[in-house]
């Protein structure tokens, strides 16, 4: 239901605001790929309901798929509603966890969407920084880190190990995405919109590595 609110709203938005007429099924084909990569095997062991803290995470991914359907497009007359998109969306973060605390609706497939949809309005960002000129395509690094920690998990399974709660990861998080937000703010432009997202990778990085060393140490 979700992926056909979203290529509703793509084709709207393709109609009204000069998008090509492949955006609606590129932001539907991308948040249904999200929601395929945060089910994985979770049906295995729990199962996968929509209750109210994931409904309002899926309405976020509405969002996210909305912004990451802007890649390939020609995004410089749209990133105004893409920087108001993204900030709504980062916003709503904290927003689904509450529900879910308030409603007793926690899960781990909830869990799960939430931070799949994190990274893919990560990658989503730093590919559109890169694409509209803002810094070099080392930005990139920011979405693929997430998608290199899993492949790496692959022949190192040590990597797979449950970390434990870290207060650090979030804020990185936001910080991270924060800074990609700022990079498309119209008004930006290289060397400051350059340094800005060179300073959310290295936030990212440093948050990246203790994890790795932790689970590297406990292997």
């Amino acid at each position: 239901m979700s992926a056909g609110l979203a290529c509703g709203i793509g084709a709207l938005l393709s109609w009204t605001a000069d998008l090509s007429v492949g955006y609606p099924l590129k932001a539907a084909v991308l948040l249904l790929a999200h929601q395929r990569l945060s089910s994985g095997d979770l049906h295995r062991h729990s199962s996968v309901e929509v209750g109210p803290a994931n409904a309002v995470t899926l309405a976020r991914g509405i969002l996210v798929a909305l912004v990451a359907a802007l890649i390939g497009e020609h995004a410089a007359p749209h990133l105004w509603p893409a920087v108001a998109a993204a900030l709504v969306a980062l916003a709503m973060d904290g927003l689904d966890g509450h529900v879910a605390r308030r409603t007793g609706t926690s899960s781990p497939y909830g869990a799960r969407l939430d931070m799949e949809l994190d990274a893919l309005l990560t990658l989503a960002l730093s590919v559109l920084v890169w694409q509209t000129g803002r810094a070099g395509a080392w930005v990139i690094a920011s979405g693929a880190m997430r998608y290199a920690f899993v492949a790496a998990a692959v022949p190192l399974p040590w990597l797979n190990a449950p970390l434990p709660p870290r207060y650090r990861r979030k804020v990185v998080c936001v910080v991270q995405i924060g800074s990609l937000i700022v990079c498309l703010l119209p008004p930006l432009s290289p060397p400051l919109t350059t340094a800005v997202a060179a300073a959310g990778l290295a936030a990212l990085t440093w948050s990246f590595t203790a994890d790795v060393v932790w689970l590297w140490r406990r292997r």
